[in-house]
Order: structure tokens, then C-alpha cells, then sequence
């Protein structure tokens, strides 16, 4: 049986999870981007963010779409439905703003 896990948190209090979001190597994020509630806007904020970042270690699609597969996956069972949703939605629109394939 497992114990309880306890979140780290840094000395200012805050989750590991969330220095990431904010002083990302990648890309320079639009503040609350991910509480939009349009997939197509997310998509077209993180495509514009990928690409005129000069700090990202790969191609503009692929860190656009590891930043939002990141938060997905840090909010975990938090994240409620309707929001998984949406995010899951702003997904398949990053790959048709890239014109990648579904």
C-alpha cells in the first residue's frame, strides 16, 4: 500500500509544476491561455508562442504541443471534464493550425 504523496513546492510555495509554466525554456506563454474556453484560440496562441520563440530545443509543433500535453498531464484528475475536453479539443486543432495530420 502506498503512502500519501506530498507535492513539492518550492521556497515561495509553489508546485514544482508551475516554475515550469513559468519560466519555461520553450516558450513565453500567454497568461491563462489554458483557461480559455476556445480550442481554436489556445491552438492559435501556442502556435504563435512556438514560433517566435528562439529558445525552444525543437520545431514549433512539437513544443506547442508538449507544453499543452505538460499541463494536461500536471493537472492530472484535478483537471475537470469539461476543461479535459476543451484541452483535449485545443490538441487537434495545434495539429490542423500546423497543418499535421490527425
Amino acid at each position: 500500500m502506498r503512502g500519501k504523496r506530498t507535492k513539492k513546492r518550492d521556497a515561495g510555495g509553489q508546485r514544482w509544476s508551475a516554475d515550469v509554466n513559468r519560466t519555461s525554456d520553450a516558450l513565453d506563454l500567454e497568461p491563462d491561455i489554458f483557461t480559455s474556453g476556445d480550442p481554436h484560440h489556445i491552438a492559435e496562441s501556442l502556435k504563435h508562442s512556438a514560433e517566435a520563440s528562439t529558445r525552444r530545443k525543437t520545431d514549433p509543433f512539437r513544443s506547442a504541443m508538449s507544453m499543452l500535453v505538460f499541463y494536461i498531464n500536471r493537472a492530472g484528475r484535478a483537471l475537470p471534464a469539461p476543461r479535459r475536453r476543451i484541452l483535449e479539443r485545443a490538441k487537434d486543432e495545434l495539429r490542423r493550425v500546423f497543418g499535421r495530420p490527425s
